[in-house]
């Protein structure tokens, strides 16, 4: 029952993952301004919430640690990627 619940508390993250990757996706195909403040601003509150489920699972023993550090790293990879291309127009 245990393990049943590990891996769904890391399918949902996972989801909530990909829902920030696809955010960051879209804002790559259409750079259309280099830097938008609205759209830093919803990612940086996206990000914040994701760090604090991953918190929340680490603590509950649902995830471990090294797995969601591993989601962050993933999505802070994305970012990152975003913000070099919209240097770059």
């Amino acid at each position: 029952m245990v393990n049943k619940h590990n891996e769904r508390a890391y399918a949902l993250l996972k989801s909530d993952v990909e829902k920030i990757q696809q955010l960051i996706e879209v804002q790559m195909e259409n750079l259309t301004m280099p830097q938008c403040p609205l759209y830093e601003e919803v990612l940086d509150t996206q990000m914040f919430g994701l760090s604090r489920e991953i918190d929340f699972a680490i603590r509950l023993e649902l995830v471990r640690e090294e797995e969601g550090k591993q989601l962050l790293n993933e999505l802070e990879r994305k970012l990152a990627a975003l913000h070099e291309a919209s240097l770059r127009k």
